[in-house]
């Protein structure tokens, strides 16, 4: 009976722990959505009249954040927006006694690419400085900025898919010269023949340039007027303007399409193709192939060493040793990783490679500066131990009967290893996998020295051979939570995208893991008959 009562406590202990950690879990994702995803609803927005202790009145047109008492007096936070031209985005206000307010049904909030929100009163619409008339001013107003995201949607192919492969077309051109004049094969037959490709090569870079230049122009045509609360009017290119909406006279379905309509060009736009100064997509789409990259790099690497420690190395002094320098890097400091990276990969084999193979582009460096290949190498680095730790686990829970009873129908150790222990210890595999997709994807300390950055011309994938660009840098959404809540000018008006940020990262892992253990369970499942 006393055992089984020290049983029960146990067991109630562990049980405790189990749900102090998953309600920790679940305040964090509460958090993190409570104050992420509040920044995509449409908040009302209140006309203001405020009578300060001393002075006039001061009107204001905002979104309410904060309102407190204090004796007589009111304290208001108001996101004011209009920062290109009423700056600051929020101010914060006292009144003598209650402020007047109101909620306009007609004033309007615009999402802008650049220069935050704008709040006020839609006043008209001019292309080409001809106002436009129509019966329903909203209509005309969504149907032009559908026109414009199209025209700039075209500008952006033209000058990242079109430009781009005729200028590598160009480069390449110019480096066969270069190599044909090294080895004196450039005769004037070749030198014409040259000639004639790289004027074909200019003609076509000109025309799209033309092209170019005709759509931005149009995209340009349509500017609306803006009067603010004090009566003076802005005009704003319809081209700054990613939506458009009323909402204080939105339904409760309209603003949950709204809601959704806004996560939805948070995670997909790009400030490289034009959209909103803060969408994630580039930093999702590096943080996501950085990761598959490394786990390419690791899981080879990390399987062998750990095959090595427990099937062919012998209990001596050497592998002792391995084991404890294994432990030991898995405590190291991710910054000192990246200190290492960018000494040794960066400089020392970046370097090296670009004297070899890219001697004609130097001093400009092709592979001897920070970039992606070299941060995936370092995370692959950093993660190796995890990997080594949990696959050695799971051949060490392998029973020797399995590998006895292969050797002892004809096969060889090869053979047994990789038809009897390997498959049995996959799910081990991708438990190391998954922690080192987990450690990998959070990281930022050591990225920030070998090839995350803030904002970058082009994604490491685009579609000029090879596709596939390993030297180029890259955004990351660990690097993007640090940027928008320590390096950002307007730190009040970003902080909820910190958060949503945050969950977005957290997402991402998640999804990740979610894959390797619905793989991991499955390969389980498949080899669990041959466990004795």
């Amino acid at each position: 009976m006393k055992a089984m009562r020290q049983n029960d406590r146990w067991r109630w202990l562990t049980a405790g722990a189990v749900a102090v950690c998953l309600l920790a879990f679940a305040l964090l994702i509460g958090l993190l959505g409570w104050q992420g995803l509040r920044a995509f609803w449409p908040h009302p927005v209140d006309q203001y009249l405020f009578q300060p202790p001393e002075g006039a009145a001061v009107a204001v047109l905002g979104e309410t954040v904060q309102q407190q008492q204090h004796g007589s007096r009111w304290h208001y936070t108001v996101k004011t927006g209009n920062r290109d031209f009423a700056a600051p985005d929020f101010r914060l206000l006292v009144s003598e006694g209650a402020a007047k307010t109101r909620r306009p049904a007609d004033a309007i909030v615009l999402q802008r690419r650049s220069g935050g929100n704008a709040y006020g009163w839609l006043i008209e619409l001019r292309e080409d400085n001809e106002v436009l008339t129509a019966r329903n001013r909203n209509t005309l107003l969504q149907q032009r900025l559908r026109q414009v995201h199209e025209q700039l949607r075209q500008a952006s192919e033209i000058r990242r898919i079109d430009m781009a492969r005729v200028n590598a077309q160009l480069d390449a051109l110019q480096l066969q010269a270069e190599a044909q004049r090294r080895n004196r094969t450039f005769t004037p037959e070749v030198e014409s023949e040259y000639e004639a490709n790289r004027a074909a090569l200019q003609r076509r870079f000109s025309a799209l340039a033309q092209q170019l230049t005709l759509v931005q122009q149009a995209s340009q045509r349509d500017t609306l007027v803006l009067r603010d609360v004090h009566g003076q009017d802005h005009l704003i290119p319809l081209a700054n303007v990613v939506d458009a909406w009323y909402p204080n006279a939105m339904s409760l379905g309209e603003k949950a399409q709204h809601f959704l309509r806004q996560l939805g060009q948070f995670v997909s736009d790009s400030p490289l193709d034009g959209g909103s100064e803060n969408g994630a997509f580039p930093a999702i789409f590096g943080t996501v192939l950085m990761v598959l990259l490394m786990s390419v790099m690791v899981m080879p690497l990390g399987v062998i060493a750990a095959v090595w420690l427990h099937e062919y190395a012998g209990r001596n002094a050497l592998t002792r040793l391995v084991r404890i320098a294994v432990v030991n890097l898995a405590g190291v400091p991710s910054i000192v990783y990246g200190v290492f990276g960018l000494g040794f990969f960066v400089w020392l084999v970046g370097g090296t490679l670009d004297q070899l193979f890219f001697a004609s582009t130097l001093p400009n460096p092709t592979f001897g500066t920070p970039g992606l290949l070299w941060a995936a190498l370092t995370l692959a680095l950093l993660t190796l131990p995890v990997v080594i730790v949990a696959t050695e686990e799971g051949l060490s829970r392998i029973p020797d009967n399995l590998r006895q009873g292969s050797l002892a129908l004809g096969a060889t150790q090869a053979e047994t290893l990789w038809r009897v222990v390997l498959p049995l210890a996959v799910p081990a595999m991708l438990t190391g996998l998954i922690l080192a997709v987990a450690r990998a994807a959070g990281e930022t300390a050591p990225l920030m020295l070998v090839g995350v950055v803030k904002m970058v011309p082009e994604l490491p994938v685009d579609a000029v051979f090879p596709y596939l660009h390993l030297d180029r840098k890259f955004m990351h959404l660990g690097f993007q939570i640090y940027d928008l809540a320590f390096q950002s000018p307007n730190i009040d008006a970003d902080r909820p995208l910190v958060y949503a940020t945050a969950l977005l990262l957290v997402a991402i892992v998640l999804s990740l893991n979610v894959l390797a253990m619905a793989l991991r369970h499955r390969l389980r499942e498949r080899y669990r008959l041959m466990l004795p």
